[in-house]
């Protein structure tokens, strides 16, 4: 069973979070993350959650209280947005490093300067490389869907890593939607109760976190992390599927909307998919084979799922809502290239950059890229390869 509610983005996780009721949430405001906490507050407040809520005075602090928490065996989460993911930086790599299973929602906005408190992905996509799962979020529905799953996810033995759940700032974070939400007694059993295999509390199995780690095994350790990565996107797959069994929603690695056909797709990420299949289904009706990927896990990027979809496509656009400052084109761009080099797929791609600074994108625009690609199929060529939609003249 499941009830029908009216949530912004940040209330619905929010309610994730009072179902899953963490031992311990460290709590710091930041917009347009502060409403999340505020409302997590306010059931702790109400007595509804028994969370040990640590008021804390930075972000670094946040993240490290939420080390300390984990490493000692608690389920323990936070979250947070844009300049403060910054701020915790140092201890976002310790988190991953130490096999923490913390779970973070993230609400995207665009990093200063100049300041700016608007939605793009440049916050989460500067962590890419840090060992945290991403899971990105197209509606509110999806970001309750996701934190729900990403305990237990991240929870699996063979994984023990950290996990950010993302939704757009305001786009997500602010806006009312329908939102159905699991019984609380079925979350508590989906999630299960963590067993640790360590703490640092256990006197009587002693484990060290955070040592000294130099040449001798430093590079093993690392190599771990990686073989730990390497073991999540199965476990995402499966974890979907009981899910789906209990919500009625399963959600994979990638959502394919309108491709099987398609000569032209578009890929993209966040709260811009339901613009986007808007723009899809009016292509359609107009005869056009145009057809979008939305990529929901984007670490570990799901290369095997992307290939596999794109390999009878003519054209390529990858939309990006982050830049990436001297390289050649957007972060999701640069993965998606990567990923079709020397595996036998020969796609001409295209790269957008939209959104930054909570710029709004239209269906004029999505249109624009599909419009651009046409000439693509004709001649098998790009002129152009690293493009910017919605620039002001």
């Amino acid at each position: 069973m499941s009830k029908i509610m009216g949530l912004s983005g940040n209330e619905a996780v929010a309610h994730a979070m009072r179902q899953i009721n963490p031992d311990v949430a460290a709590v710091y405001p930041i917009t347009p993350q502060t409403e999340l906490m505020h409302q997590f507050a306010e059931f702790h407040s109400d007595g509804l959650v028994d969370t040990e809520l640590v008021l804390v005075e930075s972000e670094h602090s946040a993240m490290s209280a939420t080390v300390g928490a984990a490493a000692a065996g608690a389920r323990a989460m936070t979250a947070t947005s844009a300049n403060g993911l910054a701020l915790m930086w140092e201890i976002v790599y310790i988190a991953s490093s130490l096999r923490l299973p913390i779970v973070m929602p993230v609400v995207n906005r665009a990093l200063s300067g100049p300041i700016n408190i608007h939605c793009d992905h440049s916050d989460t996509m500067g962590a890419r490389d840090s060992g945290w799962i991403q899971i990105f979020s197209e509606n509110g529905q999806e970001a309750y869907d996701n934190a729900v799953m990403a305990v237990k996810i991240s929870e699996n033995k063979t994984i023990l890593l950290p996990t950010m759940v993302t939704l757009d700032g305001f786009i997500l974070s602010h806006t009312l939607e329908r939102v159905e939400i699991l019984e609380d007694n079925e979350v508590k059993k989906f999630i299960g109760e963590y067993h640790p295999e360590t703490s640092l509390l256990d006197v009587d199995k002693p484990s060290t976190y955070g040592a000294l780690d130099l040449q001798d095994y430093y590079f093993e350790h690392k190599r771990q992390q990686f073989e730990a990565m390497g073991n999540v996107l199965p476990v995402i797959e499966q974890v979907s599927k009981e899910y789906g069994k209990l919500s009625g929603r399963d959600y994979g690695l990638i959502e394919k909307y309108r491709v099987d056909d398609a000569e032209r797709v578009i890929i993209l990420m966040g709260s811009s998919v339901g613009t986007a299949k808007d723009t899809v289904d009016d292509l359609r009706n107009a005869g056009e084979k145009v057809g979008l990927i939305k990529i929901r896990v984007y670490r570990p990027f799901p290369y095997n799922a992307l290939r596999e979809a794109l390999k009878h496509v003519k054209a390529l656009a990858v939309l990006d809502r982050a830049i990436s400052f001297g390289t050649f084109g957007g972060p999701v761009f640069t993965d998606v290239r990567a990923m079709l080099f020397g595996n036998g797929v020969s796609l001409p791609m295209m790269n957008y950059i939209y959104g930054l600074g909570g710029r709004d994108i239209d269906k004029a625009q999505i249109r624009l890229a599909f419009d651009s690609l046409k000439d693509v199929v004709k001649t098998g060529k790009v002129k152009k390869e690293v493009n910017f939609l919605g620039l002001r003249d």
